[in-house]
């Protein structure tokens, strides 16, 4: 098979969380540690840390393997979703796996992949775990799928955990509470292994300090150990709590020689060392065009405050959504008066512009539906003046669309 073949056969498997929803999710690690038995235990093989949360996992995976390269460490990076190749997903100093190795591990592993009915996500957390072991990395950066408690990645003993932010996604699997989400982030905590919450939630605290003193693991709160703020090129000023949580975990890893100035360089050149994608990202200027893949009301409330500080003319929101979202809990957050573009992400799962144009009307947010989000973004930058601003998100996948 061919490179596009292959990722077309692993998208037909079990389907993608991403695109499919709850259909595509399994509720048990059986599949997944069936198959790192069968190719040797990879994880065993590399330290890592375990990153989890609602919202900036992504980030803060980034800004931890930066600062690791910057240090001067071979390291592993596995995200997801990705955004335009599959291949952002495994990357090693910011490099991303070659397609070669892609069709090869699927090419040796495709018998056993359909006889056990694998899942997309459970074959890739595979792939990235041999990739790293047979690369030798010193450390591996691994962000949770979904949840904690019962994602694949959640079969690797890390020298340190990371849990960011908590808030109400993907309310369908993980709880319709903060609490219950919290507990099954909280499923990431090993015994005796430290852990880190780099954002101290009067509903989670509590759940976070029983499960870890369970386990007898050590747990810090970033900002109660770090209240320094370090620069970052992750643009936004929600960066801060993120870069917290990361400069906590650096200081847990006792083996690994990070000082202060790989710190500062690591944290300034995050986009550069990893290729990270969708944060922030300033795609032109006169109108300023950005777009950001928060896509739930505690992401999506820091990115509207990010836009309310910098004092934009006006804004122009080109705006699609999945159809699973809580569109009552976002739209509401929204200002009312500004340009909306409403657009179906090319998804599955994709909520319809039309729906979701009627959605917004309830919150007194008035736009027009588009039939793609590149027409959309065309029509919104016409439209705009030098001093305003075109937003583009709402989902992954409309981002995906336009970076």
């Amino acid at each position: 098979m061919t490179y596009k073949e292959t990722l077309s056969w692993m998208f037909q498997q079990l389907p993608m969380y991403q695109q499919k929803g709850t259909v595509a999710y399994k509720d048990k690690l059986d599949n997944i540690l069936f198959f790192s038995e069968l190719l040797g235990n990879p994880e065993k093989k590399f330290k890592s840390i375990h990153v989890a949360g609602t919202n900036g996992k992504g980030s803060c995976s980034h800004m931890l393997a930066s600062v690791l390269q910057e240090a001067g460490y071979k390291v592993g990076l596995y995200t997801s979703p990705h955004l335009k190749d599959f291949r952002e997903r495994i990357k090693i100093n910011g490099k991303k796996v070659s397609e070669e190795y892609v069709k090869g591990f699927i090419k040796n592993h495709e018998s056993f992949l359909k006889e056990n009915k694998l899942s997309f996500f459970e074959m890739t957390v595979g792939m990235a775990f041999s990739y790293f072991a047979e690369e030798k990395v010193d450390i591996a950066v691994v962000e949770v799928g979904l949840g904690g408690r019962l994602d694949s990645t959640n079969i690797i003993v890390p020298e340190v955990s990371l849990i960011t932010n908590i808030g109400l996604d993907h309310v369908q699997i993980l709880g319709d509470t903060l609490q219950k989400i919290a507990l099954e982030k909280a499923g990431i905590i090993k015994k005796g292994i430290p852990v880190i919450i780099s954002e101290k939630q009067p509903e989670t605290e509590g759940i976070f300090k029983l499960i870890a003193s369970q386990k007898n693991a050590e747990i810090t709160f970033a900002e109660e150990v770090n209240t320094k703020n370090y620069e970052t090129d992750l643009l936004g000023s929600y960066q801060k709590k993120n870069s917290r949580g990361v400069v906590a975990i650096l200081k847990e890893l006792q083996e690994f020689k990070i000082k202060e100035k790989h710190i500062k360089k690591g944290l300034n050149n995050v986009v550069k060392n990893t290729g990270l994608l969708g944060r922030w990202q300033v795609l032109g200027e006169l109108p300023k065009i950005v777009c950001d893949t928060a896509h739930n009301k505690e992401g999506l409330g820091l990115v509207l405050k990010q836009i309310n500080m910098l004092g934009f003319q006006r804004v122009h929101f080109v705006l699609g959504f999945v159809n699973d979202k809580n569109l009552d809990s976002v739209l509401s957050l929204f200002p009312k008066n500004e340009n909306y573009y409403f657009v179906r992400p090319n998804i599955p799962r994709g909520l319809e512009a039309k729906e979701l144009k009627a959605e917004a009307a309830k919150f007194d947010l008035e736009g027009e539906t588009f039939k793609s989000v590149k027409k959309a973004l065309q029509t919104a930058i016409k439209n705009a003046k030098p001093r305003d601003l075109v937003y583009v998100g709402g989902s992954t996948f409309v981002v995906a669309e336009v970076v």
